[in-house]
């Protein structure tokens, strides 16, 4: 019977590529001249520190983050911009973390989804990710079609299409 598996997943490779291009980047930047600037990726802790001037140049870096997420085809949605906070510096730092997996409140509202589309697929909670088994593959493709429609709030991948 043919299955598919339904992930979130980061290639933290590449957030770390996008990362290092936003260092290059804001040390080009006339604005950022002689502002002390970190960006760190924590690949344990799945989050990214940014420590910056103030305010609006945080917000500059997020969005240059964004942008660089986009160009190496990481989906924007995986970021989630903690508040951002004054140091005893004078200067501000955020956290972003780096949303992996797929809750299981979302995997319960995707298994309604599906089962109210009568088709029939077999769905399945797996830990952080949701596996589809059935009978027809063309199912299967309807299914992975409406989850993208749907907005979850973090980017869905389709992982391991096996046709037995």
């Amino acid at each position: 019977m043919p299955s598919v598996d339904v992930v979130n997943r980061v290639d933290l490779q590449a957030l770390d590529n996008a990362a290092n291009n936003v260092k290059r980047e804001v040390a080009t930047r006339f604005d950022f001249r002689n502002v002390k600037t970190e960006i760190t990726l924590d690949k344990q802790a799945n989050s990214i520190h940014i420590r910056t001037g103030d305010e609006m140049k945080i917000k500059a870096v997020q969005e240059m983050l964004m942008g660089q997420c986009i160009k190496l085809k990481i989906d924007p949605k995986c970021l989630e911009f903690k508040e951002i906070e004054a140091t005893s510096q004078g200067a501000a730092k955020t956290n972003v973390a780096i949303k992996e997996g797929i809750p299981k409140e979302t995997c319960q509202k995707m298994v309604k989804l599906i089962k109210s589309l009568k088709l029939k697929v077999q769905p399945a909670i797996q830990d952080e990710q949701l596996r589809l088994t059935g009978k027809k593959i063309d199912d299967l493709q309807a299914i992975m079609n409406r989850l993208k429609e749907e907005d979850y709030g973090i980017p869905l991948q389709f992982i391991n299409m096996k046709n037995n």
